[in-house]
């Protein structure tokens, strides 16, 4: 992806310019509020502003310090921000705060959106504030496309043996498909965490546009909802039996799907990568792809000290054991993650790991943190890659 950042600004920043105003009184703070979006985006610079009374204000996020009083007698704070290349940055709440809370930094902290940014992004545990730099556009692909034909959505419950309850998934069946005709095959797609993809990475909307710009081939995707998620997906040897014993054949059965290791892609975030690559492992003539993006790949080099909680031991012992003797589960790897995330060193670490065991990977970094929109915005990339349409674009 290629990133604008801003033009140098030669001018003084806005901020500074508020600041040196007399007198700097509630009105004159009212009117820079009324004439400027929060944060300030100045070419390659960025100021958060929050108002209220407080002792300090920090924002929740990792590249950041605290915010400084504007002035001794306002309640308004600052803090300015040098943003080189920065796509996206999301203040408060993790998106999948179960998999981050035992590696993030513990503060008895109050969070929550910044009241002065309207911009948002969602998630299973709520909202955060979103600061987008300079050049950013959301990609047109994500966005509801009239011209674009609609694929449909069926729901559908698998009976479980292997996890004991019925599981429901969700199908989706691009706008040309024909059940039918003996000469179409379609490629499947399996997607864990398959509701929050659809809510929150919009991935009906994304399959749909990308099929009608023919960058992906038509396919049929199962999104597929965990029970007990840190358990499932923690290289649990029953949701592999689910995925390969049990809902692969009866879709290959039903549907006119190609039936071939080429024509399988397992696709997750953060635990749910660490699913595909287990399930993978435990079936490795079964799926020819993977698409992982932020992968919760724990590990520990020396020692046992993987600074998670117990919900990571299972996932610290695979992910031990792949890194010891490296095994080729698939042909092709997308793997991406965000510069900012707690996993960006593990998920560097895995690549030449992957790569030891003979399969092609193509490794993909966002200025972006662990969030839906980042995940989002690396289907196109991924799946153009794993699935190509017949425009066959690559992009860089």
């Amino acid at each position: 992806m290629t990133v604008v950042s801003g033009p140098p600004v030669s001018r003084k920043l806005a901020i500074n310019r508020l600041r040196e105003r007399r007198p700097l009184d509630a009105a004159a703070v009212d009117r820079f509020l009324a004439r400027h979006e929060v944060p300030v985006v100045e070419g390659a610079r960025c100021t958060f502003v929050y108002r209220g009374e407080a002792d300090e204000v920090f924002p929740i996020h990792r590249i950041f310090e605290r915010l400084r009083r504007l002035c001794r007698d306002q309640p308004a704070w600052r803090h300015r921000l040098p943003l080189p290349h920065l796509r996206a940055v999301r203040l408060g709440g993790a998106q999948h705060r179960a998999d981050l809370a035992a590696i993030l930094p513990r503060r008895s902290v109050l969070s929550r959106p910044d009241p002065l940014n309207p911009h948002l992004a969602h998630s299973p545990v709520g909202s955060s504030s979103v600061c987008y730099a300079h050049g950013h556009v959301i990609p047109d692909w994500t966005v509801f496309d009239p011209e674009a034909r609609p694929g449909s959505l069926v729901d559908m419950v698998v009976p479980s043996r292997a996890l004991r309850r019925d599981c429901p998934v969700t199908l989706y069946l691009p706008a040309r498909f024909r059940r039918a005709d003996p000469g179409t095959r379609y490629p499947l797609l399996i997607v864990h965490d398959g509701g929050d993809y659809l809510r929150y990475a919009a991935a009906k909307t994304v399959l749909d546009n990308l099929i009608h710009r023919l960058d992906v081939a038509e396919l049929v995707a199962a999104f597929v909802y965990p029970g007990d998620r840190l358990a499932e997906y923690a290289n649990s040897a029953a949701h592999a039996r689910f995925l390969t014993a049990e809902l692969l054949p009866r879709l290959e059965a039903e549907l006119p799907l190609a039936g071939t290791p080429s024509g399988r892609c397992l696709m997750g975030s953060s635990f749910g990568a660490v699913a595909s690559l287990s399930v993978a492992y435990r079936h490795p003539e079964v799926y020819g792809s993977l698409l992982l993006q932020s992968g919760s790949f724990v590990f520990t080099d020396i020692g046992n000290d993987h600074g998670g909680g117990p919900a990571f031991e299972p996932v610290v012992r695979f992910v031990n054991r792949f890194r010891a003797a490296p095994r080729r589960v698939a042909d092709r790897l997308f793997v991406s993650c965000g510069v900012y995330e707690p996993l960006i060193v593990r998920n560097r670490s895995m690549v030449p790991v992957f790569e030891a065991a003979g399969m092609t990977v193509r490794y993909v970094e966002a200025r972006d943190g662990h969030s839906w929109e980042n995940w989002r915005d690396r289907l196109r990339d991924g799946l153009s890659w794993i699935f190509p349409g017949p425009q066959k674009f690559i992009y860089e």
